[in-house]
C-alpha cells in the first residue's frame, strides 16, 4: 500500500510526477508524435492560487493535500504540493510528501529552474533536488536516488517536472486535444500524452458543481491518470491516479482562491 500513497500525482503527475510508462511506451509515444495536435494558449493567465485537496487512497479517506503557485521576482514563479497522511495506513506511518518547482514563464511556457522532493513518514525519508541548466542544456538530481538517475540529463524545449505539466493542462485543454509533453524529474525522461474529451461535462465534487473537461493520459501502461479541469478555476478540479484497473489515489478539490 505504500507504494500507491507514495505517487500522489504522475504525474503529480500529478501528480503524477513518479508514475510514467515503461522505455518500450516511451518509444511509442515517440514515435506518434507526428500525429499529434499542438496545444495553443488559449485560456486565462497563470496567476497565484492556492488550491486544498480531499485526499483518498482506494476509495477511502486518507488525508488532505495543498497545491500553490506563488509569485515570485518575474519572470519567476513556484509551483509547490504537499500532501499529508492523516487517516487509515497513511496516517498511521504519517506519510508526508512536500514537492516544488521554481518556473520561469517564456515564449515556450513553463520552463523548470529546480525541483525538489522530501518524503517523510515513519519507515522512510527521502529528499532529492535537481537543477534545470539550461545554458548547458543539462539537467541532473542529488539525494535520495539511484545513481542512474543521478546522471545529467540532456534537456529538450519544453521540458517539464511534473507538477508543472498538471499547470500545462489547466493551460492547454480544449475539447478534442491531444496533448502532449516530456517529463523531465528525478534523472527520469518520459513522454506524457492526454486526450482531452470531445465535449464537456457536469460534476459534483462536494457541494460545488462544475462544468469540466476530462483530460486522460493515454499512455500509460496500467497506470492511468486523469485529471479534471474547468474554465476559470486555475487548478485541477480533480486528479485521479487508476492502477490495474481501479483507484488508487483520488485527489478532489475542496476549495480554492487567488493569492497576491
Amino acid at each position: 500500500m505504500i507504494p500507491a500513497v507514495m505517487r500522489p500525482f504522475a504525474a503529480i503527475a500529478l501528480l503524477l510526477a513518479l508514475a510514467g510508462p515503461c522505455a518500450a511506451q516511451d518509444a511509442a509515444a515517440s514515435s506518434a508524435n507526428g500525429s499529434l495536435q499542438e496545444p495553443a494558449n488559449t485560456s486565462q493567465p497563470l496567476e497565484p492560487f492556492s488550491a486544498r485537496y480531499h485526499a483518498l487512497h482506494r476509495g477511502k479517506a486518507a488525508g488532505s493535500a495543498t497545491l500553490k503557485v506563488v509569485r515570485q521576482a518575474p519572470p519567476r514563479w513556484r509551483v509547490d504540493l504537499g500532501i499529508e497522511g492523516e487517516k487509515g495506513m497513511a496516517g498511521v506511518l504519517g506519510l508526508n510528501v512536500q514537492q516544488s518547482t521554481v518556473f520561469e514563464t517564456d515564449a515556450a511556457g513553463y520552463r523548470p529552474i529546480s525541483q525538489s522532493t522530501v518524503r517523510k513518514g515513519l519507515l522512510m525519508g527521502r529528499t532529492s533536488t535537481g537543477t534545470y541548466d539550461w545554458s548547458r542544456g543539462t539537467a541532473q538530481w542529488r539525494g535520495d536516488l539511484k545513481k542512474r538517475h543521478q546522471q545529467p540529463v540532456p534537456l529538450q524545449t519544453g521540458d517539464m517536472s511534473g507538477l508543472l505539466i498538471n499547470l500545462a493542462i489547466i493551460r492547454d485543454a480544449r475539447p478534442g486535444a491531444i496533448l502532449r509533453y516530456r517529463f523531465v524529474e528525478g534523472g527520469r525522461v518520459r513522454d506524457h500524452i492526454y486526450q482531452v474529451a470531445s465535449a464537456s461535462e457536469a460534476v459534483t465534487i462536494g457541494e460545488i458543481s462544475y462544468e469540466v473537461l476530462r483530460v486522460a493520459r493515454t499512455n500509460g501502461g496500467n497506470d492511468d491518470t486523469v485529471v479534471w479541469v474547468a474554465a476559470g478555476v486555475p487548478t485541477p478540479v480533480r486528479i485521479l491516479q487508476r492502477e490495474d484497473g481501479e483507484d488508487a489515489v483520488d485527489l478532489q478539490l475542496i476549495e480554492y482562491e487567488g493569492t497576491p
